[in-house]
């Protein structure tokens, strides 16, 4: 069975894919973006999935990749086009070299003209395909810089993407309307540029004219996607906490593990964690009992108690199940608190790994 997300980067409209084969486990993801590494790693965790390896379609100029990024957290591997030219590659690509993650595979098809190492990733029953910026939902990606080609790209689309099965569903590397795919029936037919009985000559001479801006983080993001995204010395990665061994949830949550924080609050009397348990009354002092030195802050009251907080302490949020506790770190992160965790899986996890507590009862 295949497992397909499409993810979005608002900041840039950029679609990430991650593709996955259920029976092996193996993953892969294209077109990642540097600073949403750690969702995709939460989603590739939630999934029970590994990830064998990050594709790009080309050498983006729009935003950084996350491939070098989750090379560090997964141990995956960077596959790009050879053409491209780029350092820290893994796996040069070639035209019909084939990504194998378990039991499927892509096929990469080299589509230059928006750059000279564009590549498409067919999937292997060809029922769809990711083109990058080659074909976009009723248009195409500029070939005015990067050694792109009109003629080329014209050449790429008809020989490598429209000769696919005219149900295959075509995924775009962005789209800035909120469309999300079309397909190459679609695309042969509607396409602006590329369809119907637009010429070559037409296509170079409508791209010659297209008189656009270089993109705003062109001069930052090429030069980082020409090392596939690895940071340069001294460059200040992402900031991610580090007052403990928390793990980010696809939701966007930080939790701690309950042996984690059981073992930052055994291991120092002073852990300078603020424990507030969002609650009920009743609750706080239930058959699950509260940890240690916990204060009882209801959910409801959360918001006109936050002078009670020291804003320079790390909090960790805790309710039954996890749920009211989550929500409570969002309030927190958007009064400004920025050390703010989630207890995972509530009392009901801690009770259940025979973790101490205060009142409650077996």
């Amino acid at each position: 069975m295949l497992i397909f997300r499409q993810l979005f980067d608002p900041a840039t409209s950029t679609y990430t894919y991650l593709l996955g084969d259920r029976s092996s486990g193996e993953a892969v993801l294209i077109d990642p973006v540097f600073e949403n590494a750690p969702r995709d790693a939460a989603l590739l965790h939630e999934l029970g999935l590994r990830l064998v390896a990050t594709l790009d379609t080309h050498v983006h100029a729009d935003h950084v990749t996350g491939a070098w990024r989750l090379k560090q957290r997964c141990g995956s591997v960077i596959a790009l086009s050879g053409v491209s030219g780029a350092a820290n590659v893994d796996r040069a690509l070639g035209h019909r070299d084939r990504v194998v993650f378990g039991s499927r595979h892509l096929e990469a098809r080299a589509t230059p003209g928006h750059t000279a190492g564009c590549m498409s990733f067919v999937l292997d029953d060809a029922s769809m395909a990711f083109t990058g910026d080659s074909v976009l939902i009723r248009g195409c990606g500029r070939t005015d810089f990067q050694q792109g080609s009109a003629s080329e790209l014209y050449r790429s689309v008809h020989e490598q993407i429209f000769s696919l099965p005219a149900d295959c569903l075509l995924y775009p590397g962005h789209d800035y309307r909120g469309l999300s795919v079309t397909s190459v029936a679609e695309e042969r037919r509607f396409n602006p540029r590329l369809g119907l009985n637009i010429s070559a000559s037409d296509f170079v001479g409508y791209m010659r004219h297209l008189g656009l801006p270089h993109p705003r983080l062109m001069a930052q993001a090429v030069p980082a996607n020409l090392r596939c995204g690895q940071p340069q010395a001294g460059t200040e990665m992402p900031d991610e906490p580090r007052w403990a061994a928390l793990e980010l949830t696809f939701g966007g949550v930080w939790e701690i593990q309950p042996d984690a924080l059981e073992e930052r609050l055994a291991g120092c009397a002073d852990s300078g964690i603020q424990l507030i348990d969002v609650r009920e009354r009743t609750e706080f002092t239930d058959v699950l009992g509260h940890l240690r030195g916990a204060r009882l802050v209801p959910l409801s009251q959360l918001t006109t108690r936050l002078g009670e907080l020291d804003r320079s302490r790390p909090v960790v949020a805790v309710c039954r199940s996890g749920a009211r506790s989550a929500q409570a770190t969002v309030l927190l992160r958007k009064a400004g608190f920025e050390q703010v965790a989630n207890l995972a899986g509530g009392m009901l996890r801690w009770r259940a790994e025979s973790l101490p507590v205060d009142s409650g009862s077996d």
